[in-house]
C-alpha cells in the first residue's frame, strides 16, 4: 500500500507537467476522427517539435490529446532525453502521465553504452528501462552484437536481460544461450540454460556460466564441457582463458583425447592448449586404449605433454599401471607414445626415511610372474600397440610361485633382465645376465617334484608357458645342485633380496586407488541460480497506466501491453 501511494503521488505530480508544443507547421482539428485532439503537421522548414521536461520529440505529424496528456507521433520520429537517450522510429505514442513510450517501425534506441534495434520497443522514463518482445538487436562496441526474442535494458545499472534465442557475436566469440544477462559497461555476460561459447581456440557448452567479453575468459558450473581441438574437458566447474589458451577444471574431471584414444580423470586438471599439455591431480587416472584392451595409469599427479604423435605421459608418486594381463608400480612412471617405451623408476628423494623410494623397487606383474629392479622398461610396438619386450636394470629379480605346492617360489636374480612377450602379451622368454642366481622347483612330466635346484651362473635363459617354467638354460654355470625337498635347508629357500609383494598387485582398476588417502570433493560455490526477470509491466507500471486511462480517451499504450509476460 505504501508503494502504490508513493507511486500515485509521483503520477499526480507528473500530471502537472503537460506536454508542450514547441513547433508545428500547421494545426488542425478533426473532431469526427480525433475527438478532443490537435493534429500537428510539419512544414517545409522543420518537423513538429514537442517536449516534456527533459524529453524532446520530433516527427512529421502528431496527434495531441491535451486532456489525457498523450501524443501519437508519425513519420521519422525522434525522441531525445537529455544528452543520453536518442530513439528513432516510424511511430511513437507517449503518455505524459505514465511517461511510458511505445515505439514501432525500425526502432533504434541509443545511449552512450549501446544501441538497441527492434520492430517494437517500450521505454519507461520513470524506471529508466527499455523492453522489446518481438525480437531485437543490441550493439555494444567491442563486446559485439546481441540478438534475442525478448530483451530488457536497465539503463541505470547498464544491464541487459535477454530471453530466447540469444546470440552474441563479436570478433573473438559467438555465444548462444536461452537466458543471458549482460552488463554493458564491464562486458560481463551470465549464461543460463543450454549455452555455447565458440572462439577460434575452443567451444564451451554449459547450462550456467560466466564470460568476460573484454578479457575473453570465464567459467562454467553446470553440465559443462570445453572442446580444445582434440581434447574434450568435462568437470563440475571449468575456468577458461582464451587469451592464454588455458583451461582448468575442478571436481569429477574428465579429459578425452580423441586422437590418442585416451581418457584422463581426476578432481583437478589444467590444460594448456598452446603447449598441448595436460596436468591432472586428486585421484588422477589415465586410460589409454590398446588393441582391444585399455591400460590404466594412476598417481598423485599425471602430466601429458606434446603433440598427439609425440605425446609423453608422466605419472609422479605412488604411480601404478594396470592392464588385464599386466600391472606395475613405481615411484614414477614415464610413457613415450612415439617410441612405445614405458619406464618405471624411483625418484631421488631428500628424505632417507622414505620407505617407498629407498626400499621398494619398481615392480611389474605378468600372469604368475613378479619382476622387480632399480628401473624397468616396458616396450611395445607403437604401430600395433602389442607388448614387445621388457628390460629390468640392476638388481633384476623375477619370482613366481610354484604352481603345485603353492608354498615354494621359483626365483631368479641378476644384474639385468630381458623379457620377450608372445602374441598373447604373456612373457615367453626371459634372459638374466651377469651374476645370475636361481632357485627352481624341478618337476617331471607328471608334475611330480624332483627336487629344488639352486645354482649360480653367468646368465640364465628361461622359457615360460602360461606362467610356468617350461625349460631353462644356464650359461657359464659356477655351481649348482638339485636337492630333494626333504634335504633342502629351509633358510636356503629364498635368495637374498627376496621380496614377495603379491598384496600390492592391482587386480582391477579400482585396486589402483586402494592405497590412497580418503578424499572429499571441495564445495564449489559457483554462480547463483537463474532468477527470472520481473515483468516489465509490473504492478507499479500497470497502476500508472490505469490512472492515465481514466480520461475520455483510453491510453493507447495500454493496448500494446502483452496479456502475459514471459518469465
Amino acid at each position: 500500500m505504501l508503494f502504490f501511494s508513493f507511486s500515485t503521488d509521483i503520477i499526480y505530480s507528473q500530471e502537472k507537467k503537460k506536454i508542450q508544443i514547441e513547433y508545428a507547421g500547421r494545426l488542425d482539428i478533426d473532431e469526427a476522427n480525433y475527438p478532443g485532439a490537435k493534429i500537428l503537421t510539419r512544414d517545409e522548414m522543420q518537423q513538429v517539435h514537442i517536449m516534456q521536461g527533459s524529453i524532446n520529440m520530433w516527427s512529421d505529424k502528431a496527434i495531441y490529446y491535451s486532456e489525457e496528456n498523450f501524443i501519437e507521433a508519425y513519420g521519422n520520429v525522434k525522441l531525445v532525453e537529455g544528452d543520453t537517450i536518442h530513439m528513432s522510429s516510424k511511430y511513437i505514442e507517449y503518455s505524459g502521465i505514465t511517461q511510458l513510450a511505445f515505439a514501432s517501425g525500425e526502432v533504434v534506441l541509443k545511449d552512450p553504452n549501446s544501441t538497441i534495434s527492434s520492430d517494437t520497443l517500450y521505454y519507461d522514463r520513470v524506471k529508466q528501462q527499455a523492453f522489446y518482445k518481438s525480437g531485437g538487436t543490441v550493439v555494444k562496441d567491442t563486446s559485439g552484437t546481441i540478438t534475442s526474442k525478448l530483451g530488457r535494458y536497465f539503463m541505470q545499472e547498464k544491464k541487459y536481460q535477454f530471453v530466447d534465442d540469444v546470440v552474441l557475436v563479436n570478433k573473438d566469440a559467438t555465444i548462444n544461450s536461452n537466458y543471458f544477462d549482460f552488463y554493458s559497461d564491464t562486458g560481463y555476460a551470465y549464461l543460463f540454460g543450454p549455452s555455447t561459447i565458440k572462439t577460434t581456440e575452443s567451444k564451451t557448452y554449459t547450462e550456467k556460466g560466466f564470460y568476460d567479453t573484454k578479457n575473453k575468459n570465464g567459467y562454467a558450473v553446470n553440465k559443462s564441457e570445453i572442446h580444445y581441438n582434440n581434447r574434450i574437458i568435462v568437470g563440475d566447474s571449468i575456468y577458461f582463458d582464451d587469451s592464454k589458451k588455458f583451461a582448468s577444471a575442478t571436481n569429477n574431471v574428465k579429459v578425452t583425447d580423441t586422437i590418442n584414444h585416451s581418457i584422463a580423470k581426476g578432481h583437478y586438471a589444467e590444460v594448456f592448449k598452446a603447449q598441448d599439455s595436460l596436468f591432472i591431480i586428486k585421484r588422477a587416472l589415465v586410460a589409454t586404449k590398446q588393441e582391444n584392451d585399455s591400460i590404466y595409469m594412476h598417481a598423485d599427479k599425471i602430466m601429458m605433454t606434446g603433440k598427439p604423435e609425440n605425446r609423453i605421459v608422466r605419472a609422479y608418486y605412488k604411480a601404478k599401471i594396470y592392464k588385464s594381463d599386466l600391472s606395475g608400480k613405481a615411484d614414477s612412471i614415464h610413457s613415450d607414445q612415439k617410441t612405445g617405451i614405458t619406464k618405471l623408476i624411483n625418484l631421488a628423494r631428500l628424505s632417507s626415511t622414505d620407505v617407498f623410494s629407498t626400499k621398494r623397487r619398481p615392480i611389474m606383474w605378468n600372469v604368475e610372474n613378479q619382476m622387480t629392479g632399480d628401473t624397468i622398461h616396458l616396450i611395445s610396438n607403437p604401430k600395433t600397440e602389442k607388448l614387445d619386450s621388457l628390460l629390468v636394470f640392476n638388481n633384476a629379480f623375477i619370482i613366481s610361485k610354484d604352481t603345485i605346492s603353492k608354498t615354494g617360489f621359483n626365483q631368479i636374480f641378476g644384474i639385468k633382465l630381458t623379457g620377450l612377450f608372445n602374441d598373447d602379451n604373456k612373457l615367453r622368454q626371459v634372459n638374466i645376465d651377469k651374476n645370475a642366481e636361481s632357485i627352481f622347483y624341478a618337476r617331471n612330466e607328471d608334475q611330480e617334484l624332483i627336487g629344488i635346484d639352486k645354482a649360480r651362473s653367468g646368465s640364465i635363459s628361461i622359457l615360460f608357458a602360461d606362467g610356468d617354467i617350461e625349460e631353462y638354460t644356464r650359461i657359464n654355470q659356477v655351481d649348482g645342485n638339485l636337492y630333494p625337498e626333504s634335504k633342502y635347508p629351509e633358510k636356503e629357500k629364498l635368495l637374498k633380496g627376496f621380496d614377495w609383494r603379491e598384496d600390492e598387485r592391482p587386480l582391477s582398476v579400482e585396486d589402483l586407488f586402494k592405497e590412497d588417502e580418503p578424499f572429499e570433493l571441495p564445495v564449489i560455490k559457483g554462480l547463483e541460480d537463474y532468477v527470472p526477470q520481473e515483468n516489465f509491466f509490473d504492478a507499479e507500471l500497470l497502476e500508472r497506466v490505469k490512472l492515465a486511462g481514466q480520461g475520455v480517451l483510453v491510453n493507447k499504450a495500454a493496448q500494446n501491453i502483452p496479456e502475459a509476460q514471459p518469465e
